[in-house]
């Protein structure tokens, strides 16, 4: 019997696993020390350091959607830390994941990550206006509503909102991915809608193909390697979401070796530290 994952996407939330990915795959390859520093402050759970990086970028960049998408992110992200919305068990053990409860967030933070995307949306906006195939903003269009699809089904429990914000982001990740194909970050969302949509029951995978998703277990985890191995930004979540695909399939080794490869390089990030231990502790 296959197990269902509920329509959640979970593009942003699905781990912090900072990865050094290859900038030459990256839509917008920045170098080492600017905005990107921030995210790997962000996925070794750095919050406030990384909103300050992402702060100062945005003042000496006021023009890139890149930034405030990014400190959304960072919103998003530790309010999923603080409500234990991270854990593998969570979205691993399927009846965990329907029987959750709609979140209680901040308000403050959620203003705040509210705000950020609404500033993101406009500077990408206009950057498309401009060009239409300007990779840095069809990259933080999709990832906006990826934002928008994590808050929808891990937050606020609206799983239909999430699918439809879902199925918006694939838009601008198919555009991206036809403006520069070696840009492997664009690969991410669409793999995750494949796989994950792919472990519904049978009528329900029928459905949604009825209704435009897209559904395929194989090119999921193919798209999803490819963001894993080649991306740059979402590298980490691609690595993550391939480790949690392999504790479905009941590989623990596998599982074990992607997590363990993320702790030696943020030891201090105890997220995978205790993923391990329960894949250690299963194991015994």
């Amino acid at each position: 019997m296959r197990k269902s994952i509920g329509y959640s996407v979970f593009f942003a939330a699905c781990a912090f696993a900072p990865v050094l990915g290859a900038a030459s795959t990256s839509p917008t390859a920045p170098q080492q020390g600017d905005i990107y520093s921030g995210w790997l402050k962000m996925y070794d759970l750095k919050f406030d350091d990384a909103h300050r990086t992402f702060g100062a970028w945005m003042q000496s960049h006021p023009d890139d959607a890149l930034s405030p998408a990014s400190n959304a992110a960072a919103y998003l992200f530790s309010e999923l830390a603080r409500l234990g919305a991270l854990e593998s068990e969570f979205f691993v053990d399927d009846s965990r994941f329907k029987s959750r409860v709609r979140l209680q967030p901040d308000q403050r933070t959620k203003a705040l990550f509210t705000q950020e995307l609404a500033q993101a949306d406009r500077l990408a906006d206009e950057a498309l206006r401009r060009s239409a195939v300007d990779a840095n903003a069809l990259f933080v269009k999709s990832m906006i509503l990826g934002l928008r699809a994590d808050d929808a089904g891990l937050v606020e429990k609206q799983s239909l909102s999430a699918l439809a914000y879902t199925k918006q982001a694939r838009v601008f990740a198919e555009r991206l991915a036809q403006v520069k194909p070696d840009a492997a970050d664009a690969y991410f969302g669409l793999g995750v809608e494949n796989y994950l949509l792919s472990l519904e029951a049978a009528p329900v995978r029928l459905l949604l193909r009825v209704t435009g998703s897209n559904v395929d277990h194989d090119k999921g985890l193919q798209e999803i390697s490819q963001t894993a191995f080649h991306g740059h930004y979402l590298e980490p979540f691609a690595k993550l979401l391939l480790a949690g695909a392999a504790l479905r399939d009941n590989h623990p080794a596998r599982a074990r070796q992607l997590l363990w490869e993320l702790h030696t390089r943020f030891p201090d990030n105890e997220l995978y530290t205790r993923e391990i231990d329960r894949i250690d502790r299963k194991g015994r």
